[in-house]
Formats: structure tokens, C-alpha cells, sequence
């Protein structure tokens, strides 16, 4: 399949449509989520084509007019790749590569060939690879094109169907080969996991690009790999960390985004049996982005898939530092004050309203109120791990909540 490789920056257009499920601006803000998609697989944007359609249409997904608009474009800039927002049926993939002569790539495709290059341990490359021989079989077909002049008569029947049918077979096989590796390979993990001990639990989750490394290198004084690049990070990683003289696992996961395919969330399951299998979850937030309750809703809706929704969960909305308001202009009397408009201290009194004291705001890069994030942790971890160790109550004190101190043991 796909091997990791160096890719120069190619020339793409976006194309997205606008319906009664998208709206103008939810648009806008997946076209912008689909261009940053592009730069982390190593794709510059040259422009974004968007129509409003009340259903995609079943032949080439936008209207004819619109994609003679894209092919014209294509063919007088020179651009090598066309992706779209949604995932395209095999049928109009291979109707719209006939149209624009170029690579076609959907947003699910999009996403696995960035997997395919931050794979970094067999596990996470087999993973990957299953996901995308899942999507690559129902497309089979297309790449079937140099047979396509093959059209009957004598000595012309049937051999382009044979090698599709062959060809078929031996990704079904190959299927089914990667996911019997994948279930040797969980029951090692799940031995290593029954070998950590009654040591307590903590995974990070959230979307993509919010930060779970930086804030896991700022918590272990580990050397996780960071990047401001959506899917960074793609290995679980667990650390063992301490706060004070209190020990705990600490694991860093793959980002969650919306529209995720579905191969890979089947794929991906087994790496998030480490959020299943931990007593404490700690869901990081970027707030800085304008829609971050979206993609809180996104994350809850995965954690709830996997079975992993009903985990103690402290919120954590990291990137403070690069929080800005929307600000109104005194004169303008049109403008209604919206959740944009907040200020920090006005989500701070909004979210301990909606979930008491488990939220808290902080700044990973900046290690700012890290000492409260460090505090909040240890209070959770010493109630799970007092619960399920009695008898070494005394060992971990509590947090004076008038001075911020240990408590001393009577």
C-alpha cells in the first residue's frame, strides 16, 4: 500500500456544496478545515468552488455547469488535484476523473493518505493500511482504465472483468490478513496494559490540533512529537508521571475530526481501547478556535462510540493565549451579542456552571495555570486511587483550598 514518502507541494482546488444540512458559513468553516487537511498532506490551495445543491448529484456530485467552471480552472493553472469535502461514490470518482483529467481525492481519502504519512510503528502503519484497502475495494473498478477500449467481439470478452474479480480477491485476502495481525497484535497490547499494575489511569482526548502533546510534554517532561499539523500525533503514547509524590499512566491519543471515515474509526478502535480502559478522562479543548463547542460535540459523539462516554471527565481548554473575542463596535446598534463575543472570564463562569469545578483554562505552551491543571489532576487521581487503595490514604494528602498547599496529616 501507501509508503510514507516525502510530497512536494502540489496545486488543488477545493470543491464543497452548500444544502440544508451545511449552511454558507458551516461550509466556509469544512473548506477551511479541508485546507488545512490539504497543507498537512502537503497540498497549497489554489482556489475553493462551492454550489449550493439541495442533493449532490448521483453523476459527478456538483452540476455540470459548475464543473466545467473547476475544469476550466484546472487546465489554465495546471493544477494536479481535485478534492472534494465529501466522500464521492466509486461511480463519480471515476465520472469526474474522466471530466477534469486530474487526481481526484475525496476529504476520507484525504485524511487516510495523512495517516498513511504519520504512521509511525507497524501497529499504527497496519491500522492505516487496513483502512485503506477497506476504502480501496469498492473502487476497484476505475483503475481498471487502460481496458476501457475493450468493448466485445472476438477474443474480447471478458478479461478485464477477470482481472477486476482477481484483483478483488486479493485485497479480500489481505483484508482479511491485516486484521488477523491486528488481533495478535491487541492481545500483546491488552498483556501490556494487565502489566502496568493498579497504577490509575488518565488518557488525553480532544479534537485534532488542540494541543493533548505539548500538554503532554509540559505535564511528563516527555519528548512527544508536536506540530501545529492536524493528525500529529497517531501512536498512543503512555508516560508514567508524577504530581507531587502521587504516580499515574498518562496517555497521549489520536485526534478525533469531523467527517471521520469510517474505516478508520473501525480501524482505530483497538488504539482507543486506552480511553476505554482508563478511569480518568481529560477531553483538551482549543478555544481559541471559533467553533471549539462544535468540536467538542464531535469528540463526546466518538467517546460515546467507543464506549468511553460515561468516564470521569475533567474539561481542560487549553490555547488562552491565543484567544480573541469578536468585538462591537460602540456605534453599531445592528450586531447581536453572541457566545463569539465572550470573553475569557464569561466562558470561565459559563462552563462552571454547566459542569461545576472540572473546567479549567490554561495555556500548554505558555504554562499558564499549569500549577491549577496540576492541582485539579492530582485531586482526581487521589479519589480513584484512595478508592481502590484504602489503606495508602495517608500517603497522598489533600489540597488546602484556602492556600493551595498540601494539607499536613494529622
Amino acid at each position: 500500500m501507501l509508503e510514507k514518502e516525502n510530497i512536494e507541494y502540489e496545486k488543488s482546488v477545493l470543491i464543497g456544496i452548500i444544502n440544508q444540512q451545511q449552511d454558507e458559513e458551516k461550509s466556509k468553516e469544512y473548506l477551511d478545515e479541508l485546507e488545512f487537511l490539504t497543507y498537512t498532506a502537503g497540498g497549497e490551495v489554489a482556489k475553493r468552488f462551492t454550489q449550493k445543491l439541495d442533493t449532490p448529484n448521483p453523476k459527478t456530485f456538483i452540476g455540470t455547469g459548475k464543473m466545467e467552471d473547476v475544469r476550466k480552472f484546472i487546465t489554465e493553472n495546471d493544477v494536479g488535484t481535485a478534492i472534494f469535502d465529501d466522500e464521492l461514490s466509486p461511480a463519480q470518482q471515476k465520472n469526474i476523473e474522466k471530466i477534469l483529467k486530474c487526481k481526484v481525492v475525496d476529504r476520507t481519502y484525504l485524511i487516510l493518505d495523512i495517516f498513511a504519512q504519520r504512521a509511525q510503528t507497524s501497529y499504527a502503519r497496519t491500522q492505516v493500511e487496513l483502512a485503506q484497502y477497506e476504502y480501496l475495494l469498492p473502487r476497484l473498478a476505475g483503475l481498471w482504465t487502460h481496458l476501457e477500449r475493450q468493448r466485445g467481439g472476438i477474443g474480447m470478452r471478458g478479461p478485464g472483468e477477470t482481472e477486476i474479480e482477481t484483483d478483488r480477491r486479493i485485497v479480500r485476502d489481505k483484508i482479511k490478513q491485516l486484521k488477523d495481525k491486528l488481533k495478535t497484535i491487541d492481545k500483546q497490547m491488552a498483556v501490556q496494559r494487565g502489566n502496568r499494575g493498579q497504577l490509575v489511569r488518565v488518557s488525553l482526548v480532544g479534537y485534532t490540533n488542540v494541543g493533548k502533546s505539548t500538554l503532554m510534554n509540559v505535564i511528563s517532561k516527555s519528548d512527544v512529537f508536536a506540530e501545529n499539523k492536524l493528525f500529529a500525533t497517531l501512536d498512543t503514547t503512555v508516560r508514567k508521571v508524577v504530581i507531587r509524590n502521587l504516580p499515574f499512566l498518562l496517555t497521549d491519543t489520536v485526534g478525533f475530526i469531523r467527517k471521520l471515515p469510517t474505516q478508520l474509526v473501525e480501524s482505530f478502535k483497538s488504539t482507543l481501547d486506552e480511553v476505554r480502559e482508563s478511569d480518568l478522562v481529560l477531553h483538551i479543548v482549543d478555544i481559541s478556535h471559533p467553533n471549539f463547542e462544535e468540536h467538542i460535540a464531535s469528540v463526546n459523539q466518538i467517546l460515546d462510540e467507543i464506549g468511553a462516554a460515561d468516564k470521569p471527565t475533567v474539561m481542560v481548554f487549553n490555547k488562552i493565549d491565543a484567544y480573541q473575542p469578536e468585538e462591537i463596535e460602540e456605534d453599531d446598534l445592528v450586531t447581536e451579542r453572541t457566545s463569539a463575543h465572550y470573553t475569557l472570564e464569561e466562558w470561565e463562569r459559563t462552563w462552571m456552571n454547566r459542569i461545576g469545578d472540572n473546567a479549567l483554562f490554561i495555556s500548554a505552551i505558555n504554562k499558564e495555570n499549569i500549577e491549577d491543571f496540576r492541582r485539579k489532576i492530582y485531586e482526581e487521581v487521589r479519589k480513584i486511587h484512595i478508592t481502590r487503595f484504602p489503606y495508602n490514604n495517608f500517603l497522598y494528602p489533600e489540597y488546602d483550598k484556602y492556600t493551595g498547599e498540601l494539607k499536613d496529616e494529622e
